[in-house]
């Protein structure tokens, strides 16, 4: 792969309770694990950046795909929501839900169109057959 663009971040301190920070500068945030895994809850976790990078990944590989069939998908949305749970062999997996929002749009052809972003996302690509991910579309 001819690399187009390279992120680079740090973890420091203890990983979910410590902090990661971009090499630019431009996210710089304090870790903490969620109350529901016994944390304080008072910082970012990974599922958190996961959440939010998958979501915003998979809206551009929509909007991509919506511009090249001519398709307006003003006023959409993309929700991520990332889990976190037992593998049942002493570690642990991540499941991912995708909500596509696309107003105006019939669901038919919506779903279409979230299937092929589905396709072409970064991020799906790099999940296929790793973790689930599922793809709805959504009224709200």
């Amino acid at each position: 792969m001819e690399a187009l663009y390279t992120a680079e971040a740090l973890s420091t301190g203890a990983g979910r309770t410590g902090r990661v920070i971009t090499a630019d500068g431009t996210l710089d945030l304090t870790m903490a694990p969620p109350q529901e895994m016994g944390g304080s809850g008072d910082g970012a976790n990974p599922e958190q950046l996961f959440a939010a990078g998958y979501a915003a990944c998979f809206h551009s590989a929509l909007q991509g795909v919506a511009r090249q069939r001519k398709v307006s998908v003003q006023d959409s949305s993309v929700g991520g929501r990332v889990q976190i749970g037992s593998n049942g062999e002493g570690g642990f997996q991540l499941a991912v839900e995708l909500e596509v929002v696309l107003p105006g749009i019939p669901a038919e052809q919506a779903q279409e169109l979230a299937d092929a972003a589905h396709q072409v996302c970064p991020y799906s690509n790099a999940t296929r057959g790793n973790i689930s991910v599922t793809v709805s579309v959504s009224d709200d």
